[in-house]
């Protein structure tokens, strides 16, 4: 008789707990459509279904068809470009991050253009670069350097002049200490050298100072003609050097010839 009271009793405990919760629940979803209700008389009655991740995508990442679904949104509070049907974003790829829970827009979908500048008949390759290498994490966008490979044997100059097109340490928030690669313009045909002696050996940038890059640059922009001009007046002077050198030569050899 005692079992079946306590029984009857906890299970008018259960029956009341459940009821406590539902009307919890019921409470709570009743403030979630106030709430929602209060927002829409704030910001207009107009909504609109659109595209919202469901998860933090990544830049560059191809958008799948599992990480958008479409929810109602408040027309006003909308960023521009929103994306309204999932076709439009699935299987693109996104130019920036978006985060779990955020309205997707075609700005996302914008790559963002490239500051890089390469000159023109030159091809950019990055390579690694601690801070020792790159003169204590100096190697900043706009320098010319000159590039050495050391192995355990030799070291030897693998480019002359080259121009550093960016590099981490002048990245947004970087600083000397954690230098890790640096962007070169070298010549096309280059880049695979470039790229095999960053593998295999030690790069280490060396920074020329200011006269003898302008002299270098002053070589490099030697017009063609001139440059032809100076070899002619080089190949001429070796041509009236060669006679005289040949009557010294006889004339040594007759002073020979008179002492025998």
């Amino acid at each position: 008789m005692k079992i079946n009271r306590r029984m009857l009793v906890s299970a008018l405990c259960g029956v009341c707990c459940a009821a406590c919760v539902g009307l919890y629940l019921v409470d709570v979803r009743n403030e979630a459509d106030q709430a929602r209700a209060e927002a829409l008389a704030r910001y207009g009655g107009d909504q609109i279904e659109v595209c919202v991740a469901n998860r933090d995508i990544a830049a560059g990442e191809v958008v799948e068809n599992g990480a958008v679904s479409t929810k109602m949104w408040v027309a006003d509070l909308l960023p521009d470009g929103a994306v309204t049907d999932p076709a439009q974003v699935v299987g693109q790829r996104l130019g920036s991050a978006v985060y779990r829970g955020e309205v997707m827009s075609d700005r996302r979908l914008e790559a963002a253009e490239s500051e890089l500048s390469v000159p023109e008949g030159m091809a950019a390759v990055s390579v690694p670069a601690r801070a020792v290498q790159a003169v204590g994490g100096s190697v900043e966008a706009g320098m010319v350097v000159d590039v050495y490979a050391t192995g355990p044997v030799s070291t030897v100059k693998l480019v002359a002049g080259a121009l550093v097109l960016a590099s981490s340490a002048s990245a947004e928030g970087a600083t000397a200490s954690n230098a890790a690669w640096v962007t070169l313009a070298v010549e096309p045909e280059r880049v695979q050298e470039v790229v095999a002696a960053a593998q295999n050996l030690e790069l280490y940038f060396a920074l020329p100072s200011a006269a003898g890059g302008a002299e270098d640059a002053a070589d490099a922009s030697l017009p063609a003609d001139a440059a032809e001009q100076d070899a002619a007046g080089d190949t001429e002077t070796a041509a009236q050097a060669t006679p005289a050198a040949v009557d010294a030569g006889a004339g040594a050899a007759a002073n020979e010839g008179a002492v025998l």
